[in-house]
Parts: structure tokens; C-alpha cells; sequence
């Protein structure tokens, strides 16, 4: 196959439009309802990852940010703004908040939901590990 923009289009190798979300959170004894836009992950989480893997960036902020958009997939987020640098004053985003968001970027990208193999072990392994000990053949008296 040749690699083109139709052949990936067919394939669905491209992450799609952004998938509406309502999330809930508590914020001062209050529970609060919103609603946000989640990118499927794709280049941006990629390009945001390797940012944070090298040290350059927040990963949780920097994925919060590739993720949530607006309608049109823009980024509603910077990492400055969830982290607090942006406005110190205003500070980092609520913690009630960020656990809804990710969750909500979670339940998008069906993260934490282990897909099942035809080719499993008993223990749900897709291959068996053997041990230091199991491995070592007897020695000999």
C-alpha cells in the first residue's frame, strides 16, 4: 500500500473530529457541571509526550492541554495555564477540574481498558514469564 492521505483516511489513521464531553466536579462544597471537548489522542499528545519525556514540560498538563479544544479542535489550554505559570496570581487549575478533565480524556481514548487476546494464558498474559528459578535447569550432584 502507498502511503497517501486517502489511503490513511480509509484506514481511520487520523484521530477524527473532537468528542463532546460533560464533566462534573466538586469545587467548594459545590459540584459543578461543564461542558468540554477532547481530542482523540494523536500527533499533539505525541509531540506533547516527548516534550515531557525530555524534561522540557508538566506530561499531565501538557497532555491536558493536547487534549482539550474547543469545537473546532483549538486549544483551549496552555501548559502555562494549567500549571499556573501563565497567571500566577489565578494559580494552577483546580484539582477537581484536572481529575474530571482527564478523566474525560480517558473515557475518549479508552485508556485503563485492556483490550482481550485470543493468544492469552491463564493469568490473562499474552506470553508466559518464567522466573530466575524456574529457568535454571538442576545442577548436577
Amino acid at each position: 500500500m502507498n502511503l497517501s492521505i486517502q489511503s490513511l483516511k480509509e484506514m481511520g489513521a487520523f484521530t477524527g473530529a473532537p468528542v463532546k464531553k460533560t464533566i462534573k466536579w466538586q469545587q467548594g462544597g459545590q459540584e459543578l457541571q461543564g461542558e468540554v471537548f477532547v481530542r482523540p489522542l494523536g500527533y499533539r499528545a505525541a509531540v506533547s509526550d516527548l516534550i515531557a519525556s525530555a524534561g522540557m514540560q508538566d506530561g499531565i498538563a501538557g497532555r491536558i492541554a493536547a487534549s482539550i479544544c474547543n469545537e473546532a479542535g483549538e486549544p483551549v489550554f496552555t501548559v502555562a495555564d494549567i500549571t499556573g505559570d501563565a497567571d500566577p496570581g489565578r494559580g494552577s487549575l483546580d484539582r477537581n477540574l484536572t481529575t474530571a478533565l482527564l478523566t474525560a480524556i480517558g473515557e475518549v481514548n479508552n485508556l485503563g481498558k485492556t483490550q482481550s487476546s485470543a493468544t492469552s494464558t491463564k493469568s490473562g498474559t499474552k506470553s508466559q514469564s518464567r522466573s530466575p528459578a524456574r529457568s535454571r535447569k538442576p545442577k548436577s550432584a
